[in-house]
């Protein structure tokens, strides 16, 4: 009996050594599939040649659906966010290929009776899941950490976007940091203008999540004051954000898939 358990344990370790934090499969497939436009502040997903590389993108999804929510739970913070991150995003973007080239927006694959981002279409630590489970049920409620809604990507214009880099926890940090930053240099998306300031609907939906108190932010308006000098030139403006003056409006939504070439 000794020696059952003991080969067991040495499975178990042996498969916690083996998977890749480096995510050197990922990384690879979105350096080569996914482009920042020349803004700097958008990205575009060449899915017909994700598609191509499909086998690649399945063999990521196999080595993150092995990985056993026992061994998840020793790893570090900064490992589990960046997983969970890069899984959202890697099952997103397996998504969109179930219905290439016929899906011009994620919502085209749901149904009225379920949204996409509630089809349990993949396993994950142990369980079939879906795309609410890993941004509702685990990032957001365990971790207390607002940046990662710009760096989750739900495949749609609108959306902060998809880096062409996986996250990794030594560099975590400073991802999370420039993803918020890049969205919020986005004025087409975020932008103070005649005395107001227009923002993404993400600021609506998960309001609650910035006023946490993550960096000191307790109010939605600190973490724009944060930023004035990505959502405005004018100095006036700027000041306005740092006092917290200008009234908050939230722009609509582009659910439009952020495919190249379209």
């Amino acid at each position: 009996m000794l020696a059952v358990v003991l080969c067991l344990s040495a499975a178990t370790t042996g498969a916690a050594q083996s998977f890749d934090h480096g995510y050197a499969t990922w990384d690879g497939l979105v350096r080569q599939h996914v482009r920042w436009l020349p803004d700097g502040v958008q990205s575009r997903v060449d899915y017909a040649g994700l598609a191509r590389d499909r086998s690649q993108v399945k063999a990521v999804l196999a080595a993150m659906s092995a990985v056993p929510a026992a061994e998840f739970e020793r790893w570090s913070r900064a490992q589990q966010i960046a997983f969970l991150i890069n899984a959202y995003n890697a099952f997103t973007v397996e998504l969109v290929l179930t219905g290439w080239p016929d899906v011009t927006s994620i919502k085209d694959l749901g149904s009225f009776i379920r949204s996409p981002w509630k089809a349990r279409f993949f396993t994950l630590l142990g369980g079939r899941r879906h795309l609410d489970w890993i941004e509702h049920e685990q990032l957001r409620p365990r971790y207390a950490e607002p940046r990662l809604h710009a760096a989750v990507n739900c495949a749609s214009i609108g959306c902060p976007a998809l880096r062409p880099e996986a996250f990794v926890a030594p560099r975590l940090d400073g991802q999370l940091a420039d993803g918020l930053r890049r969205f919020l240099s986005d004025r087409s998306r975020n932008r103070a203008v005649a005395g107001r300031l227009e923002v993404s609907a993400i600021f609506k939906w998960y309001r609650e999540d910035f006023e946490q108190g993550h960096a000191g932010f307790r109010r939605l308006a600190d973490v724009f004051a944060a930023h004035a000098d990505a959502l405005t030139d004018d100095p006036r403006e700027r000041e306005g954000l740092r006092a917290g003056r200008l009234p908050i409006t939230f722009l609509d939504y582009d659910w439009s898939l952020n495919a190249a070439g379209r």
